[in-house]
């Protein structure tokens, strides 16, 4: 998932340099979803390793 944000990153990235506003402003939506979804998972996932152990 975390490939998937920086991929979209990329892509806004490009998009603005050539000039396409919205595109870019459409993947950096895109690429911050993925990013949050991707670090509520990763906390997720910590905790639940944490309790297993313990």
């Amino acid at each position: 998932m975390l490939h998937y944000a920086v991929v979209f990153l990329v892509i806004a990235l490009i998009a603005a340099i050539f000039g396409f506003g919205g595109i870019a402003a459409g993947a950096v939506g895109i690429a911050k979803i993925l990013f949050f979804v991707f670090v509520i998972m990763a906390v997720v996932t910590f905790v639940l390793s944490l309790v297993r152990k313990g």
